[in-house]
C-alpha cells in the first residue's frame, strides 16, 4: 500500500514529466545551502567543495572584516560556529589576526571531527571553485559598503562569470549597488513574504524594477508562493528561485509552481529520492 507521501511523490513526478516548462531535482537546479552543510561545517571550503564534487552548486555567505577582507560567514557575529571562542561581531574581526586564525570546523555537531581547525573561508578562494553549468549564489549579508571590494575581488579571478555566479541579499541599497558595480552579473533579492509584506506579486514586482534586480530569492511558504504569483513575477521578466527547502515533496511542488532554482541543506539526498522514485 502506498503511504501519503509516496502518492504525493508520484503526483509530482507525473506533473514534472508531462510539463514542459517546470524545473525538477538536478545538479543545476539545487543548491547547497552553505555549501553541503549536512556533511561538513557550513560556509567553509570542505562544505564548498564537498557540493561540487557531488555535482552541484552551492550558496555562501559573506561579511567585509575590519582589515577589509571578504570571508565567508552567515551569523552577524562569530559566536555560534567558534563554539564561543570569539564573540565579536563579523565587521569588528581582522581577518589577519583573528580569522583567519578562526576555528569554525569544530563546534556542535562537528566537535571533535576532522573539520576541526578548519578557518572560514576568502571570497577569492570560494570563487576558485566555479564552473560553468554549474551556480554559486553568493549572499551579501551587508550594507552597499562591500561592494568595491567584492568587485575588485571578481576583477582579480578568472573562474567566477555570469554564467555560474550571481548575488543575493536582503539590504535593497546592496541589491543595486551589486547591480551597477557588477552589471553583468545577476544581483537576486531575497524577501519572505508575509500579510501585508510583498504578499501580492504586483508588490513584489514592482519592487524588483525599483532595484533593478534580475529576480528574486524567497522564502519558500506556500500560501503565499502560489503558481499565479510565481508566474506573474516571471511573466514580468524576473527570475525566480526560493529557499530553504529540505523535503522532496516540498521540492517538487515548488517546481511545479514554476521556480527555478531550490535551495537546499540536502541536495544530494533529494536527488537521491527523487531519482529512486523516477525508477
Amino acid at each position: 500500500m502506498r503511504t501519503l507521501i509516496q502518492s504525493a511523490l508520484l503526483a509530482c513526478l507525473s506533473f514534472c514529466t508531462l510539463s514542459a516548462i517546470a524545473a525538477e531535482p538536478a545538479y543545476d537546479t539545487l543548491i547547497s545551502h552553505r555549501g553541503e552543510s549536512v556533511d561538513a561545517p557550513e560556509n567553509t571550503l570542505p562544505a564548498f567543495k564537498t557540493a561540487v564534487t557531488r555535482g552541484f552548486g552551492f550558496e555562501c555567505d559573506i561579511y567585509l572584516s575590519a582589515d577589509k577582507r571578504v570571508f565567508t560567514f552567515h551569523d552577524r557575529d562569530l559566536k555560534r560556529t567558534s563554539g564561543g571562542k570569539n564573540t565579536k561581531k563579523c565587521a569588528e574581526a581582522n581577518w589577519e589576526t583573528e580569522l583567519s586564525k578562526l576555528d569554525v570546523g569544530g563546534w556542535g555537531p562537528w566537535k571533535g571531527s576532522k573539520f576541526v581547525g578548519t578557518r572560514p573561508a576568502l571570497l577569492e578562494e570560494v570563487l576558485d571553485l566555479a564552473v560553468d553549468g554549474r551556480w554559486i549564489y553568493v549572499e551579501v549579508k551587508t550594507g552597499p559598503e562591500i561592494v568595491p571590494y567584492v568587485r575588485d575581488i571578481f576583477q582579480k579571478q578568472s573562474k567566477a562569470n555570469p554564467r555560474n555566479t550571481l548575488f543575493i541579499t536582503f539590504n535593497a541599497n546592496t541589491c543595486s549597488a551589486l547591480k551597477k558595480a557588477l552589471p553583468a552579473y545577476k544581483s537576486i533579492w531575497l524577501v519572505s513574504p508575509k500579510k501585508g509584506k510583498y504578499d501580492t506579486a504586483d508588490a513584489l514586482i514592482a519592487q524588483l524594477k525599483a532595484l533593478g534586480a534580475d529576480g528574486v530569492d524567497c522564502h519558500y511558504k506556500p500560501g503565499f508562493v502560489t503558481a499565479e504569483y510565481v508566474t506573474a513575477v516571471r511573466d514580468a521578466g524576473f527570475e525566480f528561485h526560493v529557499w530553504t527547502v529540505d523535503k522532496l515533496v516540498d521540492t517538487l511542488e515548488a517546481f511545479k509552481r514554476g521556480v527555478q532554482t531550490v535551495t537546499t541543506n540536502c541536495a544530494k539526498k533529494q536527488l537521491d529520492q527523487y531519482k529512486a522514485a523516477k525508477k
